[in-house]
């Protein structure tokens, strides 16, 4: 059984647009933007014309309350002292003599990371829309910025990255996650370029993406703290190694693990292990099967940290995670002292019923009777 999208609902990677959008704000930190925008996001007949719409209204807004300023560092020769005086600098070019002083000083300007980062992305999306009245609008605002001293250099992604968003910023905060989407370089478009990879490898690659980091996120906004969650995506996971050898540390394969999910009060471990692709295999006899090397991936996972004086590590579950892709999937397994989970969750459906199934796949103990197919 295949499970099919909605007639005529455009598709990125076999998941319809409109939960390409649920995915992205959650990989994004975001979720709280899930209720808005929802007649743009029907409309949009494919990711970059969304982006572009829900940008270009961000910046309009933007530009309607006065456009984020900053600090940079600048330096002038000048008649009177501002900041810092360059002492080396105004000695060696004989300033004094005219007059002068060179000085150190931050200067208040609209020319940001932030800023640049926006104009490069509303700038690449003109080039790749097919719609030419939208791309018309994103050169329009690229080029307001322009005007209002926003340059062209798009900043380095640390420089991004350290650019903290104060709370009342919520506005730049989604302004800021789009455009970083609008400059992914395996954001699917039509427009061609210099990769070489096929439309449908890119779209895979990049909703595989979307997918893992959504579900961490997600776990971590939806799992309360109060009630004893804790959610650890990404986390490394260290070889319960003796009697070794001097260069064995090198050798072993590092394990990092996709999510890590607690509850010391319920007194339960969760290893998750996204995998963005169909949850069953063939055999050499063409009957359907588990994935093989996942399998042994999650099972490694759990056993290799297995310690005496760590109950939770004896009984720690695993969940392997598929969007479904050709048919829904919810199996169960013991090996050993570890519940073993193999999940699907259909990303067709409707936001809600998404973060219905996630939820109830950590909330409802391995152990627990399988209640049949789901997905």
């Amino acid at each position: 059984m295949r499970v099919d999208v909605p007639d005529g609902a455009p598709v990125i990677g076999r998941v319809p647009v409109r939960n390409i959008w649920f995915l992205f704000l959650h990989a994004a930190d975001l979720a709280r933007f899930l209720g808005r925008f929802g007649a743009e996001v029907e409309a949009a007949p494919d990711l970059p014309d969304l982006i572009a719409r829900l940008l270009c209204e961000a910046v309009e807004a933007r530009l309607r309350r006065n456009l984020s300023r900053g600090y940079v560092e600048a330096q002038a020769d000048l008649p009177r002292v501002r900041g810092g005086i360059d002492l080396v600098r105004t000695e060696t070019r004989g300033l004094l003599l005219k007059g002068q002083v060179a000085c150190r000083f931050a200067e208040h300007t609209l020319d940001t990371p932030r800023n640049r980062l926006v104009r490069a992305a509303l700038e690449r999306l003109a080039g790749h829309l097919t719609d030419r009245t939208r791309a018309g609008a994103c050169r329009a605002l690229a080029a307001r910025l322009a005007a209002a001293g926003v340059g062209t250099a798009v900043p380095a992604l640390m420089v991004v990255a350290a650019d903290r968003i104060a709370r009342h910023e919520a506005d730049d905060a989604l302004m800021l996650a789009l455009a970083r989407l609008a400059l992914d370089p395996d954001l699917p478009t039509e427009a061609a370029g210099s990769r070489m990879l096929p439309r449908a490898d890119r779209e895979e690659q990049f909703v595989r993406r979307l997918f893992e980091r959504a579900i961490g996120n997600f776990y971590a906004g939806a799992l309360s703290r109060a009630a004893g969650w804790r959610v650890m995506p990404g986390r490394r996971l260290d070889w319960q190694a003796s009697a070794a050898s001097a260069g064995i540390a090198a050798l072993l394969p590092g394990m990092v693990t996709d999510i890590l999910i607690e509850n010391g009060r319920l007194g339960r471990r969760i290893i998750v292990d996204t995998k963005f692709t169909g949850a069953l295999g063939r055999s050499r006899w063409g009957t359907p099967t588990l994935r093989s090397g996942h399998l042994y991936q999650l099972h490694t996972y759990l056993t290799s940290q297995e310690r005496a004086d760590d109950p939770l590590s004896r009984a720690s579950e695993g969940l392997l995670l598929y969007p479904v892709i050709d048919r829904p999937v919810d199996e169960r397994v013991t090996l050993g002292t570890h519940p073993l989970r193999f999940a699907t969750v259909d990303l067709s459906a409707s936001n809600d019923a998404i973060a219905a199934r996630l939820s109830a796949l950590i909330l409802a103990p391995v152990t627990s009777p399988p209640s049949g197919v789901a997905g």
